[in-house]
């Protein structure tokens, strides 16, 4: 295994980092087999991804960050968000803006990304809901730029991610799935797409940069921070944080967390619920299968909660007919007394 290889850069060091940039992201679970085969090509017999260890693959990552380094790139690590899996992605450790996803994209696909990431972090992450993620309706509707965007372009003061007559629906899909394929967006069984561990590791600085406002450091205490880490493990937050962790109080403020505030694609479930309830119109680009659907990821204790507001109603409903029965039949005893 690790330690019994020869401490320089070999042909073991060489796979495994072939093998790493074959794919968008690794897990330690997917790089055990990947090891496996590596030790049994070299050491001439077989190797079994059990007898791969944590120190190996640790061993193989930091080798490889040395040999990749020179060339501005390297393997970050962070914990998937839901499946609180740590996800290692190589990076473009030195690039400005979105230059790293550039090279393989046109101006008119780079500029749909752009307005994703707007609506992500701009018009879908408000105060009231933070949903920070957009459904294929949403996404595929920003195929072209807004009247406005471009008379910004034209008068030149716009950057790249602007230009051009944007994508065909058609285009918007395509680029949409190439994203997912590629590992910077997620997309979630109710239709949602966010970045992925891949995206948020490569696009921090410019995230923050970008959509946190730029005010000065003595007025930070009014500062609106589309772009928020997490205070456990400097990450961003983009869901829910209190569905991951066994504590329901804030790590900062240690106030107890109210159970109705969500972060993520729940925030447009719970603003739709709230809304349908107030009888006001709902968001357009909120499908109601996409609201329906949302329906079933309630948790276990608002499903308790909402079950125990179902059975209060229904035995009151009971207590009300019980009560409109009896004065019935006190009415029918006097008849039948004034028959008499």
């Amino acid at each position: 295994m690790a330690e019994e290889e020869d401490e320089t850069y070999n042909d073991t060091n060489r796979a495994f980092l072939q093998a790493f940039l074959s794919r968008s992201t690794l897990t330690y679970e997917e790089a055990k087999p990947l090891l496996a085969a590596i030790f049994t090509a070299h050491e001439r017999h077989e190797t079994l991804p059990g007898d791969v260890t944590e120190a190996d693959f640790n061993t193989y990552i930091n080798s490889a960050n040395n040999a990749i380094s020179p060339l501005d790139l390297e393997i970050r690590s962070t914990f998937h968000q839901t499946t609180r899996t740590r996800v290692y992605a190589l990076v473009n450790s030195t690039s400005d803006s979105m230059s790293q996803i550039a090279t393989s994209y046109s101006a008119d696909e780079i500029g749909f990304l752009k307005r994703v990431l707007d609506a992500m972090f701009e018009t879908y992450n408000t105060q009231r809901r933070e949903i920070m993620a957009v459904t294929s309706i949403q996404a595929i509707q920003l195929a072209k730029p807004s009247a406005e965007n471009r008379r910004e372009t034209q008068n030149g003061s716009e950057t790249q991610g602007s230009v051009g007559l944007g994508l065909t629906m058609i285009q918007s899909e395509k680029m949409l799935k190439s994203l997912v394929d590629e590992g910077w967006l997620e997309k979630s069984r109710k239709g949602f797409y966010s970045l992925s561990p891949r995206a948020l590791m490569e696009l921090r600085g410019w995230l923050i940069e970008t959509y946190n406002d730029d005010e000065d450091e003595e007025e930070i205490g009014n500062r609106v921070l589309k772009i928020k880490l997490c205070y456990a493990c400097k990450e961003i937050i983009t869901t829910n944080f209190f569905r991951v962790q066994k504590s329901r109080k804030c790590p900062l403020c240690k106030t107890d967390w109210t159970g109705e505030d969500f972060v993520g694609e729940r925030a447009a479930a719970m603003t739709s619920r709230a809304q349908q309830r107030n009888g006001n119109s709902l968001d357009a680009s909120l499908t109601p299968r996409v609201i329906a659907e949302s329906k079933d990821d309630t948790s276990e204790e608002a499903e308790e909660e909402i079950g125990e507001a179902e059975d209060e109603e229904g035995g009151e409903g009971e207590e009300v007919e019980e009560e409109e029965r009896e004065p019935a039949e006190e009415d029918g005893e006097d008849e039948e007394d004034s028959e008499r």
